[in-house]
């Protein structure tokens, strides 16, 4: 059997654990997505612990949309040109992310959704939840190190945030994304029950928001501002390609013409087997995105 085949199933299998509607061996509440990818009895490699941790659906969150570069309003008094980990948001981003939909690509079959402006230099797949792990310069918040998942495996200095560019899975109607958390809000930055816990969100304002999605992630899933979405923490070994690899850090190397790379060969370089696995998740995840949340 070839080896990239065999390493395929690996990951099929993590991503079928991954999507699957048990946590820790206990079956979610009921209206959590689930999907079951089934997967042949053929041997698989060991992969890394992290790629088997599994988290915890939030389910039927109310969203509203943000952007990087939102100037204040009456309603918004806080300008988005920093977020809270970054003095340079916006300059970093590379521009104003104009929610404006005539001043935005958003096309699913070349996979680009950003503005028509610029080239982001960061993902443009991002959002805001209500929890800030920095308490002040040099110190993290007191349950921090308690309530983060992560917090000890990351073995962070002091007052160095573990939450900024974590990956998230978010599921609307019939698609499902991922993006990464580059800012805390709508409205608080303390509300831990929720964002780690099994509370709904403190804030009550705009329906109780709960996530700030931006506008790339609002046109990728065709969702607006106060609907209802699903979403819950993945670990990076576990986020499929997509447009939210396109630009930024996640940004994967270039692939031969077309689209397609060559299926990879004993010998090659991991280079090569990374981009080749990347293809094939695709093309499965492909598969799934546009389920309705009953078939899944």
């Amino acid at each position: 059997m070839p080896d990239y085949f065999q390493r395929f199933t690996a990951i099929s299998v993590i991503s079928a654990l991954s999507f699957c509607g048990y946590v820790n061996g206990q079956s979610q509440r009921e209206g959590a997505p689930r999907v079951v990818i089934p997967t042949g009895s053929r041997r698989v490699r060991q992969v890394a612990p992290s790629s088997r941790i599994l988290y915890q659906w939030k389910t039927h969150i109310t969203a509203t949309i943000f952007w990087c570069g939102e100037q204040p309003t009456e309603r918004n008094p806080t300008p988005n040109c920093k977020s809270s980990w970054d003095t340079e948001w916006a300059i970093n981003f590379g521009g104003y992310d104009d929610p404006n939909p005539a001043k935005r690509i958003a096309n699913h079959t070349t996979g680009d959704f950003r503005p028509k402006g610029f080239i982001p230099k960061l993902n443009p797949f991002y959002i805001a939840l209500p929890y800030n792990d920095v308490k002040v310069w040099g110190a993290h918040k007191p349950e921090a190190p308690r309530v983060i998942p992560w917090f000890s495996r990351m073995r962070p200095e002091p007052g160095m945030t573990v939450l900024k560019g974590r990956w998230i899975q978010i599921y609307y109607e019939k698609r499902s994304c991922y993006a990464q958390w580059e800012d805390c809000g709508p409205w608080v930055t303390n509300d831990w029950e929720y964002v780690f816990g099994n509370k709904r969100p403190k804030a009550t304002q705009n329906g109780s928001a709960g996530i700030d999605l931006s506008p790339s992630i609002r046109d990728y899933l065709g969702v607006s501002s106060g609907k209802k979405v699903h979403w819950r923490f993945v670990e990076e070994s576990q986020v499929p390609y997509g447009p939210w690899k396109k630009y930024g850090t996640s940004q994967p190397a270039p692939i031969a013409s077309g689209g397609r790379p060559a299926p990879v060969k004993d010998g090659e370089s991991i280079e090569a087997q990374r981009k080749y696995l990347e293809y094939l998740r695709k093309l499965r995840d492909d598969q799934f995105s546009k389920k309705p949340l009953s078939e899944l």
